[in-house]
This record gives C-alpha cells, sequence and structure tokens, in this order.
C-alpha cells in the first residue's frame, strides 16, 4: 500500500472533490476517483468525505494506492491477428468466439490470456484483475478491431477518447429484410431488459443510444449495411436493428437466429478504428477485413440470380 498526499491551492477551491483528485498527475479518470472515494481510500483532513465535497484552501488530501492484485489469470499462447502494435497499444482483429475476458464459465482461451501472453504481463492495470488492458469490449461473438493499453497512462487517455465520442467506431453487418433508405440514423436509448437481465432492449428509461446506418449492397432478401455508432452501449447494434426490423443474421438473442447458411451468432464486424494515438497523437485509422465465414456468405448471395 502507498499513499500520496496533496494540498490543496488556493486556485483550485470549490473543485468537486473527485474533479480535484482527477486534475492530479495520476492517470486517475474522474470514475475512478469516485470509485476511491467510495472505497475510503480518498481522505480529506484524514476524514471521508462524499465525491461531490468542494476542497478548500490547504484542505489535506490522502490518497491510499493499493498495489496491484497480481493477476490469477493464465496466459495463454493463442494465435492473435494483430493489426497495430507499439510499447503502448495493441489492436488486435478478434475472432467471432472469442470472449473479451474471464467470467462465469470462461476462465480460459478469452483475449485477455491470450494477450497476458503476447505482452508477457505488460498491461494496463486500470481494467482490474479480471481485464487488464481492456479499453473496450466486442461481444463474443462480434468479429473486429479491439483497443488493449499496454501501460495506464494510454489507458486513461483512450478511455476519455471514447467517453467524449472522439473514436470512431465502424461495423460492417448483414441484416435480414431489404432496407429501403440509403442511410438512416436510429436514436433509441437502451436499457437492461426487464424480462430477461442478460439481454438489452430499446426502452424510453434507457441511456442515449445513436446508431448510423449506410446500405453498402441489397441481396433481396438482405442486406449489408456500414454502421456507425456513436455511443457504444451493450449490444447496441444488434437491439437496434432487430427493433426496427432487421436483425443481424445469425443473432440468436435478438432475432430467431435462424438462417439459409447455417450461420451461429451475428454476422457483425469491428472494420475501421480511428483515433488520435494515446501518447503521440498520431491519428490512427486502422481497418480490419472481413472474416472468411463472413465473405463466403456475400460469395453465396452474389451467385444468386
Amino acid at each position: 500500500m502507498e499513499e500520496k498526499n496533496y494540498k490543496v491551492n488556493l486556485e483550485n477551491i470549490n473543485q468537486r472533490l473527485d474533479t480535484y483528485v482527477a486534475s492530479l498527475d495520476m492517470h486517475f479518470t474522474r470514475s475512478m476517483a469516485q470509485k476511491l472515494i467510495k472505497n475510503g481510500k480518498i481522505l480529506v483532513n484524514d476524514k471521508l468525505q462524499k465525491e461531490s465535497y468542494k476542497v478548500k484552501e490547504n484542505d489535506e488530501i490522502k490518497i491510499i494506492i493499493e498495489k496491484p492484485k497480481e493477476t490469477k489469470i493464465k496466459a495463454e499462447k493463442i494465435k492473435l491477428d494483430i493489426v497495430y502494435e507499439d510499447e503502448y497499444i495493441l489492436v488486435v482483429n478478434k475472432a467471432k468466439g472469442m470472449v473479451v475476458h474471464p467470467g462465469n464459465g470462461n476462465q480460459e482461451g478469452t483475449l485477455v490470456n491470450a494477450v497476458l501472453n503476447h505482452c508477457k504481463g505488460s498491461l494496463s492495470g486500470i481494467g482490474g484483475e479480471i481485464r487488464p488492458g481492456i479499453v473496450h469490449r466486442l461481444d463474443k461473438d462480434t468479429s473486429g478491431l479491439i483497443i488493449v493499453a499496454k501501460c495506464d497512462e494510454a489507458h486513461v487517455n483512450m478511455s476519455n477518447q471514447i467517453k467524449e465520442h472522439k473514436v470512431t467506431k465502424i461495423y460492417t453487418a448483414l441484416v435480414k429484410g431489404n432496407i429501403a433508405e440509403d442511410s438512416a440514423t436510429i436514436n433509441m436509448p437502451i436499457g437492461r431488459s426487464r424480462q430477461d437481465r442478460k439481454k438489452m432492449e430499446v426502452r424510453a428509461d434507457g441511456k442515449e443510444a445513436i446508431s448510423h446506418i449506410k446500405v453498402i449492397k441489397r441481396y433481396g432478401d438482405y442486406t449489408l449495411l456500414k454502421v456507425k455508432i456513436d455511443t457504444g452501449r451493450t449490444h447496441q447494434i444488434r437491439v437496434h436493428l432487430s427493433k426496427i426490423g432487421h436483425p443481424v443474421v445469425g443473432d440468436e438473442v435478438y432475432s430467431s437466429g435462424k438462417n439459409e447458411f447455417g450461420i451461429k451468432g451475428q454476422m457483425l464486424h469491428s472494420t475501421i478504428l480511428e483515433f488520435n494515438h494515446p501518447i503521440t497523437n498520431e491519428k490512427m485509422h486502422l481497418e480490419a477485413e472481413l472474416p472468411e465465414e463472413f465473405k463466403n456468405v456475400l460469395k453465396i448471395l452474389d451467385s444468386k440470380p
């Protein structure tokens, strides 16, 4: 355990406690500061205060930093399709069927297991013991680009870019039915389903969710789409497309799941990521080809009269 002590200067008075802590050069986001405050790891003049407490001049702020737990997750030699890598970040083209991080029933074979082996333990610890380096997620059966942070500074920067909608995420999806409009914006709030806690649904009291769709090609009974998301709600694209009557082919949760191609798991691929490099600020544009399974289905559709 380590303690860091700070004294509030005149220029910082009347800031909220969480805002003040996030402003210190410790790579803390405001949400991380809030978590520490709730866990009693931040004291003001040796007393607990709420995150909304307004700091005063000469307040003594003590931050208690626990040493990161040594991960018990097993590093596994699993082949990774690496699209970009440097000493700060790793961008992987995740295979369909791969779970991002360990959880109930999935302790092995995840992206985290593979990345731990590849990076030899050099990963950001902000995601905790279970999600080291994981900045954002993809569903198990959604393939494509995902960013992994190798250090805390890169993790915080990428998390802030995502929160501030500065990361462009573009997906390719094959959906059921013929979408008449060439492009459209779906703006429907999403929240946890009241009937099934494992599912999400469009609901008035949900969180804002915005998806922009653009038709790439029509195949009569199917439509190939480019989908750009402004927000990153759980299952967002799948829920939105199902709600407008065009579920993603192969989606076993938000459609019947049955299709003429025998595909299991949604045909949804994270194709393009654009962001500023978290350390160098260089403009990054990364692309990942469609998986062979996806390409094969499109070949079948292209061959139809």
